[in-house]
């Protein structure tokens, strides 16, 4: 196992693999054996660029061996952060070919995160676009670069002349595999059951840790969920949010696909009109989403504008999803089952079923998706409730990870002595066995899906020089289900602004979705009985707050 990484105790290893939940075999076998099995069948889409598995195949390998001769070896770790375009694919696998290991970087992370990724793994590499949505992330590599040392090769796709950098465009077309020997990429092969990649946590602390998958705990994770959700080879994966997200890479997402032998199509905008086309431009089947792009779609006057009879499943992940949302799925799309993904980067995956009852798929968000997933909900104490009591959600099994990347102290909180992640979910169980998600124990703001962690942005007002103090909370929202409200007690004499503060922020060049989207100055905060702040009371306030305004603004329309 990688250093600084918690391995599976051997009883557990021998066991996974003599039931046959691990097998011995990489990501770059599993495409491998699905390009033999279906070769001239579409494998991913971009628009109007298709390509198949054979081709596929072809691409990823001569990009692996163009990584080689550029200097990068098995065992080095890269930034990958690119948007949902056809390379993303070509490059994840031609990676996984040699054993080079990336940390699935989101495209709305800046200088922040990306620094102190590459300064944590010593990254040798960064692959990127060069601009996405009016950033210029080339520019970003060069400062990044100046920080770190070790970031010796920038990497991006299509074509380009920027000094210092690669362009994956020219590589793809020149067939340098037919210069090496047959067995050149089988010498770099990974161990199926070491890391494969790095996913990113939640960040309940700060900046997200890292998550360290193997090959072998991942395709599996990945088979389980393409499995009990039905998924064969007419399955069409719409990717629209971020594909580094570990819901739409494998719960059961593109590398579920690639099992078995479903396409995947590329949808790099959230709009809800380029959703559509895409969905009736490639009859996609499949469609992960959040639940506050999912009320978008509903939401938008362009639905019924074009053909969206092929989807046969929209699962929803990142959020819970309201039982009044299911329903309004059901009415819209009446041929199409909704679902829920409620799981975690760390490793389980719950989902409904397609055979669940509506009432199941209404109230619940699933169970897990191993039969060799452990659970358990615990009290304060670590002692299991009683069925149909709220406790914290802990679990165990063949893809749920043992520790943190270089994350010892923490992962002596994360993990019980005997290997239970504690996932912080609040839960409770259903009569039908499914498990119901109650909230969240942790300090954190699920703002559509991202997760964002109160004290990262907290320690970054307290920076401010008329700040005194600071709290951030979560407030609701009827479309993300929440947003972020920062409470404020300032310094005498000093005021703020939220336009002010957000300048400020946007300046420590953090991601652009955990800026403050409320602003509330107070001259204390609440306490708690053991005098710490209560957010609780906070958030009580202002979510009273806002309904004041809602109920003041509809008197207002009223009259």
């Amino acid at each position: 196992m990688l250093d600084g990484c918690t391995p599976w105790p051997e009883e557990f290893v021998r066991r996974y693999v003599r039931e046959g939940y691990w097998q011995n075999k990489t990501l770059g076998e599993l495409l491998e054996d699905t390009a033999r099995a279906f070769p001239d069948k579409t494998a991913v889409a971009d628009g109007a660029r298709k390509v198949s598995y054979s081709d596929l195949s072809r691409l990823s390998t001569r990009l692996a061996v163009h990584l080689l001769k550029q200097g990068l070896q098995p065992g080095d770790i890269v930034l990958l952060q690119l948007p949902n375009v056809w390379e993303f694919v070509v490059v994840f696998f031609a990676l996984h070919k040699i054993g080079v290991i990336p940390v699935l970087c989101l495209p709305p992370h800046r200088h922040t995160e990306l620094t102190y990724f590459a300064r944590l793994t010593g990254a040798a590499g960064y692959f990127l676009a060069p601009e996405f949505r009016g950033f210029d992330y080339l520019a970003m590599a060069k400062e990044i670069q100046q920080e770190v040392p070790s970031l010796q090769h920038v990497i991006a796709v299509g074509e380009g002349t920027e000094k210092g950098v690669s362009y994956t465009g020219p590589w793809l077309t020149e067939p340098d595999e037919t210069a090496v020997p047959p067995d050149f990429l089988a010498r770099h092969r990974p161990d199926p059951f070491d890391v494969a990649l790095f996913l990113l946590s939640g960040g309940t602390t700060g900046i997200p840790k890292l998550i360290p998958r193997t090959h072998a705990d991942y395709i599996y994770n990945a088979r389980q969920c393409a499995e009990v959700l039905r998924c064969d080879p007419e399955m069409v994966l719409l990717v629209v949010i971020p594909a580094a997200h570990n819901f739409p890479l494998a719960s059961p997402g593109m590398i579920g696909a690639v099992a078995v032998g479903g396409s995947v199509a590329m949808c790099p905008s959230t709009d809800p009109e380029k959703i559509f086309q895409a969905i009736q431009t490639h009859q996609a089947t499949f469609l992960p989403l959040s639940p506050a792009l999912l009320i978008t779609l509903l939401n938008s006057p362009h639905r019924e504008k074009y053909d969206l009879r092929s989807l046969r499943f929209v699962c929803v992940g990142g959020q819970k999803m309201l039982p009044e949302l299911v329903d309004r799925t059901w009415a819209a799309w009446d041929y199409a089952t909704p679902g829920h993904a409620f799981g975690m980067a760390e490793g389980l995956v719950n989902l409904t079923r397609p055979g669940d009852t509506k009432e199941v798929i209404r109230q619940t968000q699933g169970r897990p998706a191993s039969p060799a997933e452990e659970i358990k909900v615990v009290d304060e104490e670590g002692r299991e409730v009683p069925p149909g009591e709220v406790g914290e959600l802990l679990t165990r099994g063949p893809y749920t990870i043992r520790g943190y990347y270089k994350a010892e102290e923490h992962n002596r909180v994360a993990f019980t002595p005997d290997g239970f992640y504690a996932t912080g979910d609040m839960v409770r169980m259903h009569p039908s066995g499914n498990l119901v998600v109650e909230g969240r124990r942790k300090d954190m703001i699920n703002r559509g899906g991202e997760k964002i962690s109160a004290e990262e942005v907290e320690n970054l007002i307290l920076s401010h020089e008329g700040v005194l103090n600071a709290a951030v909370v979560a407030m609701p929202d009827p479309i993300l289900g929440e947003r972020t409200c920062a409470f404020v007690i300032l310094r005498l004499g000093r005021t703020l602004t939220l336009e002010e503060l957000v300048r400020f922020l946007a300046g420590k060049r953090i991601a652009k979705f955990k800026l403050p989207e409320r602003l509330e100055i107070v001259e204390a905060f609440p306490l708690t009985s053991v005098g710490k702040v209560s957010k609780k009371d906070l958030r009580a306030r202002i979510a009273s707050k806002l309904k004041a305004e809602e109920n003041l603004s509809a008197g207002a329309k009223a009259n």
